[in-house]
């Protein structure tokens, strides 16, 4: 594959795609490893690979399942084109700028695939091409001999430089041709390759006193490429000692990070020569790479070698330094040593983590072993200080998986409570193993989503409600209070009555409940004489107590009239004091205090002659009886509840005064005012109930039969029935109801009076008399 690649084929030059699936599954996660080379350089667009094929992906759900690529790099270098899964170059890679001079460059990428969630390792290995040439750091060098060196005596030159690796690197060198000098090239423990000047015939001063050679470094790429420097020798006249280097190779070790001037060794050469022919100085040789006189210096006259930049273990464990010593005399002659820094490791890199993919919120009844996110750490150490071993706190459902080497994946250890607990904020610590030991901390936010889980839950265990009867019809009664732990529409309450019967009515013709607050109104009014309590079942019970009102007034049961007169009562003249002559008897329909009656005397036509008992209503003399008492005598009494307002009827009675009881009570002539001549009233009385129940009867079927054309308003049909009573029946609505109810209200009780005069009373009197 070339800048025009085709999938599956290489030119030499570029290298061959290889592609290794390797697959691996961890709970639900699909864990697989694929790789790809290509050569460094290549244009935006160049083809890498079809991954979407390489992986058995389906093209058309890419985007559905949010592929995406995750790289370590600064740079995003490559992309994928979710249209049809091909891999291409986004940037122009520079490999020598990527991995400096690794033999090994790889691009680290993880593809990332949801629904399901899968995970993929891609590497990508960045291939060298030969696109730089070696080169010398000067373009000319300079070198003192003396003419007094022996035939195989070495002088090191510069080295040439070649960021490429591999075949591409530098290869050898090559001297131009000349009568003197060959070369010698040397390999370095790294592979490296460094040339040394060798003199191969004697010089001579006297007949040339320079040299001028080309050397020429070669790398091994195709086309080869080269890098040229000019040699000049100028000879010397002769110094016959030179210095001595106690060591042929030093060696000393170094931790990373040491700070600038720590002393690293100290070199020591000797001259046996004296005065300034033998005086020593140190300094790097000519080929002592750049990087090495960048970290370290060596002082002239001392030949302590110090630390000058920042050592990094991970960029290199070990540095070549090569070193010369000369005197100062004329002609002096420069003898080498190398010197071999090893770095020591330190733990000076924390971990890494990094979040390849967050599944956040999850539902709280997602299975244990469910993935939450992907999470992967590095350590640029080495050895211990590069392990890694991540943790979560012990007091989250959840756990870590280890997959590959330092790759986990989060997952659910049990079910969750979003009532309980609606999100985790989990810190994972990457701690490595060394000493201090690092660590860094990362957190994740889980937010846990509700699901329907729980019913709605009322405030209370059961509800009374105690409502006065003739409650108007529509009013609220109460107020039922659920709530519900889940949150939004799960937690969105709807209230309704259950379906029952109250008096063999559905519960619905008597109240009604607003679904959205749960207020229950009454659709009725309702009548303690006749409904004293009911049950609601709202999913809880509502009890509901009528109260008691004063609405019914005391009703006469004894004695009664007779044949539209008033009753009357026969007293013997002869009775002594506290003689029980009648007693009255009432009833009231109210209850409690509305119940409770009392009598009393209203009129009497001799005050001081009858006494009507509070409580009781029993009728006895005061005193006995006298002649000049009169023989007809008329009480009028007052019956009263203990309601507020009281309630009260009244009841007349004759009293007659005889010597004994006679057989009939038909003379009254000696009354005052001659009573009223009979009437038919009884009989108008009874004709018209009569009349008015067969028309309530006949109305009653026709509202049933047309029950839906009944209005939406109120309406009222009244009539009297054999008890004197009036029924009102209205089609009502609630504030919140949107369907009207037939309803049954509760009889109005009316008073009904009958005039009438009674002898001894004025013809403007008028007396009333509850029926």
């Amino acid at each position: 594959m070339d800048h025009g690649l085709s999938r599956g084929s290489w030119l030499p030059v570029t290298g061959m795609v290889i592609c290794l699936l390797l697959c691996g599954c961890v709970v639900d996660l699909v864990l697989a490893q694929i790789r790809y080379s290509i050569p460094e350089e290549l244009e935006h667009g160049a083809f890498v690979g079809n991954i979407a094929e390489d992986l058995g992906l389906d093209v058309a759900k890419l985007s559905a399942r949010r592929f995406r690529i995750v790289s370590g790099a600064k740079r995003q270098y490559l992309e994928v084109n979710l249209e049809n899964g091909i891999l291409f170059v986004n940037e122009k890679i520079d490999r020598e700028e990527l991995c400096e001079r690794r033999p090994s460059c790889f691009l680290h990428l993880q593809v990332v695939i949801e629904n399901p969630l899968e995970l993929y390792r891609v590497e990508v290995e960045i291939l060298d091409v030969n696109d730089n040439s070696p080169s010398f750091p000067w373009s000319e060098f300079n070198l003192d001999i003396t003419e007094s060196a022996a035939p195989g005596s070495c002088f090191p030159l510069e080295s040439a430089q070649d960021q490429d690796v591999g075949t591409n690197s530098l290869r050898s060198y090559q001297l131009s041709a000349n009568a003197h000098f060959i070369l010698n090239i040397q390999t370095r423990n790294d592979g490296s390759k460094f040339a040394e000047l060798v003199l191969d015939t004697p010089l001579d001063r006297e007949q040339q006193k320079k040299h001028e050679m080309v050397l020429t470094a070669f790398d091994g790429g195709s086309p080869e490429r080269s890098g040229t420097a000019l040699i000049t020798v100028t000879v010397l006249d002769a110094n016959d000692n030179v210095p001595v280097f106690d060591r042929s190779v030093y060696r000393a070790s170094l931790v990373e990070n040491a700070p600038r001037g720590t002393l690293v060794l100290k070199l020591n050469a000797t001259d046996l020569d004296e005065g300034s022919n033998g005086e020593v100085t140190y300094a790097f040789s000519g080929h002592a790479p750049l990087k090495v006189r960048e970290l370290f210096s060596v002082d002239p006259y001392t030949g302590e070698i110090r630390v000058k930049g920042v050592v990094d273990y991970e960029k290199s464990s070990v540095y070549e330094l090569y070193v010369q010593a000369k005197d100062r005399g004329p002609s002096a002659v420069a003898v080498h040593s190398k010197v071999l820094v090893d770095i020591l490791d330190v733990n000076d890199n924390a971990p890494e983590v990094i979040l390849t993919s967050v599944s956040t919120p999850v539902q709280e009844d997602a299975p244990p072993g469910t993935v939450i996110a992907v999470i992967s750490v590095m350590d640029r150490d080495s050895e211990e200080n590069g392990n890694v071993d991540c943790q979560i706190p012990n007091n989250v459902p959840f756990q870590l998986h280890s997959s590959f080497k330092n790759y986990y994946t989060l997952v659910t250890s049990e079910f969750l409570d979003r009532e309980a607990v609606s999100e985790y904020n989990i810190t994972i610590t990457a701690r490595d193993l060394g000493s201090p030991s690092l660590s860094t901390r990362k957190t994740i936010l889980v937010q846990v989503s509700d699901i329907n889980d729980n019913p709605p839950r009322f405030s209370q265990p059961s509800y009374t409600v105690y409502v006065t009867e003739n409650n108007a019809p529509g009013a609220s009664i109460c107020s039922v209070t659920a709530f519900d732990p889940d949150s939004n529409q799960n937690a969105y309450l709807s209230y309704s009555i259950l379906e029952g019967q109250i008096q063999g009515m559905p519960v619905s013709t008597y109240v009604s409940i607003n679904s959205d607050n749960g207020n229950i109104y009454a659709l009725r009014s309702f009548d303690y004489e006749q409904l004293r309590n009911f049950q609601i079942l709202v999913n809880v019970t509502v009890n509901v107590f009528v109260l008691d009102q004063n609405d019914n007034a005391p009703v006469i049961i004894s004695p009664l009239p007779k044949n539209g007169t008033m009753a009357t009562e026969v007293v013997p003249r002869s009775v002594d004091a506290g003689y029980l002559v009648t007693k009255i008897t009432a009833l009231d329909a109210d209850a409690g205090q509305n119940s409770r009656l009392s009598y009393q005397l209203l009129q009497a036509t001799d005050p001081g002659l009858f006494s009507v008992a509070l409580y009781t209503g029993e009728i006895r003399t005061i005193r006995r009886l006298v002649e000049k008492d009169a023989t007809r005598q008329r009480l009028v009494i007052l019956v009263k509840d203990n309601g507020q307002p009281p309630l009260s009827g009244t009841v007349s009675i004759i009293l007659t005064v005889v010597d004994s009881v006679p057989e009939s009570l038909s003379d009254f002539g000696d009354l005052t005012l001659s009573p009223k001549p009979p009437s038919n009233l009884a009989l108008y009385l009874i004709v018209s109930l009569s009349t008015i129940s067969l028309i309530f009867l006949v109305a009653i079927i026709v509202l049933i039969s047309s029950a839906a054309k009944v209005p939406t308003n109120c309406m009222e049909a009244n009539g009297n029935s054999s008890l004197s009573q009036s029924y009102c029946y209205k089609v009502c609505l609630t504030p919140e109801s949107a369907k009207s109810d037939f309803m049954f209200l509760k009889p109005i009780i009316f008073l009904k009076s009958i005039s009438y005069f009674e002898p001894g009373m004025s013809q403007n009197e008028l007396r009333w008399m509850l029926i």
